[in-house]
């Protein structure tokens, strides 16, 4: 099994731009707030406990997370479970403003992505691994803490095999 600095370092590869890292950092959010939505329904009541694809996809996301590390997968549980709670409560809406409110998170929280991969220059790491789809909402977690001077070592770590963060400048475009 690949380690965390595995993991984050081949994500970290595709951006390394300060502007992708800062789209990621809306839409990231906004994809899995989407995706916990589109998941809520349908739901089911076991024993005073409801269940949906969300919940199980997120039990499934957690267990990923506490594997690779315990600390940031409790972060990344706690997470998770405030975005199935979030689309626990669009999904007990009418049907217009679920599908509105997840589709429209979803479609927005993409475009926004394609925008930061403009500027890196690259496109996403998940075209060549699927499991960035799910490294993706660790590494925004990750980097936030790098940002709050925490974790500096597995921000080396990372940058050792990664490259550091540098702005690129975009290329005029032929006509």
């Amino acid at each position: 099994m690949k380690s965390l600095v595995d993991h984050l370092s081949q994500y970290a590869a595709y951006h390394r731009d300060p502007r992708n890292i800062a789209s990621h950092f809306i839409g990231i959010p906004m994809i899995v707030v989407a995706v916990a939505v589109l998941l809520s329904r349908p739901e089911w009541a076991m024993g005073g406990l409801w269940l949906s694809p969300a919940v199980i996809v997120a039990l499934f996301s957690a267990w990923f997370y506490l594997r690779l590390e315990l600390a940031l997968g409790v972060l990344m549980t706690v997470l998770m479970g405030l975005s199935v709670w979030a689309g626990h409560a669009l999904a007990a809406q009418s049907t217009m403003v679920w599908l509105s409110s997840g589709v429209g998170l979803f479609v927005v929280g993409w475009v926004i992505q394609f925008v930061g991969h403009y500027y890196e220059g690259k496109k996403p790491a998940f075209v060549d691994d699927v499991s960035g789809l799910i490294v993706g909402p660790l590494f925004v977690v990750a980097e936030v803490a790098f940002l709050l001077g925490l974790r500096q070592g597995l921000k080396q770590q990372i940058e050792e095999r990664s490259g550091p963060v540098v702005r690129r400048d975009l290329k005029p475009r032929q006509i």
